[in-house]
């Protein structure tokens, strides 16, 4: 009967342990990021580390974002690429999770710690496309809108804006990140009217109209300001000032295959690189930057750019 008794009670405190346990897992399985701080970085990694062929940058752009520690990363011109590889670099930097848009020309792509689920790949009427996944609780868009035509960057300004309003329709949680090749109006006195960058584009969008990368001379302001509008937060904005700060475009390496002088580099610096966020995650935001400093100046043409969040309620 001791025995008996013994094993009863041995049964209960099992029991006890096992009931506590499932209880408590739900909580302990949450990630960091749920329970508070939330990173994200954009990169433009340049014709997919030249097509293949520079796998020494490739490895040196994987240990620096692995030492970002970011909870997810946006990745533009991922040309060459393919899933496998694409998780080989999710990999590198701790993301067990990865998504690829396509294995033709300049793909965008998405990594994350956490599970990835593949809302739309978005192609139609875009010149690269962009994506759309959701993964910890957030609806990311990954874009990279057309290069060299505003009249092409401000179509697809108008098939992302309708996307981000059908996302406001389920979630107060959306990014809007990439490489967008467009300014924004809240940086336009930054902008030299007679200085030379806009003196560069003057002479290369000669007679291009709204199919180059100028209107009337000037840059244009159309295409984020539609974005800010949804409304979308600009938080690199909030966190920096001025270009030496916020500019995200070209990076030194263009010095050396464009044979241009570092000041010259410096003066047609340009910021087309965000993470935009809805007003619930602009709030939430701690901290913005372009990481344009000496350990990027040859990584990329690009500059990446990283926001940190404070998701807690």
């Amino acid at each position: 009967l001791y025995d008996e008794h013994i094993n009863k009670i041995r049964s209960m405190i099992l029991r006890n342990i096992l009931l506590t346990v499932v209880a408590i897992l739900p909580f302990s399985l949450m990630s960091q990021s749920e329970l508070g701080e939330f990173k994200i970085i954009t990169y433009n990694i340049w014709n997919g580390y030249d097509w293949g062929k520079d796998q020494e940058r490739r490895g040196k752009v994987q240990n620096w974002i692995s030492s970002q520690a970011p909870d997810v990363v946006a990745l533009q011109e991922l040309c060459a690429y393919t899933p496998e590889k694409l998780q080989e670099d999710a990999n590198a930097w701790g993301h067990g999770y990865s998504v690829l848009l396509k294995t033709t020309g300049y793909s965008v792509g998405f990594t994350s710690k956490y599970p990835i689920e593949l809302k739309e790949k978005i192609v139609d009427g875009m010149h690269h496309g962009a994506l759309h996944c959701k993964t910890n609780g957030i609806d990311f868009l990954v874009v990279h809108l057309h290069p060299g035509s505003i009249a092409r960057r401000r179509e697809e300004a108008g098939i992302l804006s309708a996307k981000v309003d059908a996302i406001t329709k389920s979630t107060s949680k959306y990014v809007v990140l990439g490489d967008f090749n467009a300014h924004s109006p809240f940086e336009a006195d930054l902008y030299d009217p007679n200085g030379y960058l806009l003196t560069r584009l003057r002479e290369s969008n000669l007679g291009k109209g709204l199919n180059g990368n100028l209107e009337n001379g000037d840059l244009d302001y159309a295409v984020m300001s539609k974005f800010l509008s949804l409304p979308l937060f600009d938080v690199v904005q909030k966190y920096t000032a001025g270009l030496a700060e916020r500019g995200s475009f070209p990076g030194r390496v263009l010095g050396e295959v464009n044979q241009e002088a570092t000041d010259q580099l410096l003066s047609r610096m340009e910021r087309i690189d965000y993470i935009m966020v809805s007003p619930w995650l602009s709030e939430k935001c701690k901290d913005a930057q372009v990481h344009n400093g000496p350990e990027n100046w040859f990584l990329s043409d690009h500059y990446p750019v990283s926001a940190t969040f404070d998701l807690k309620d």
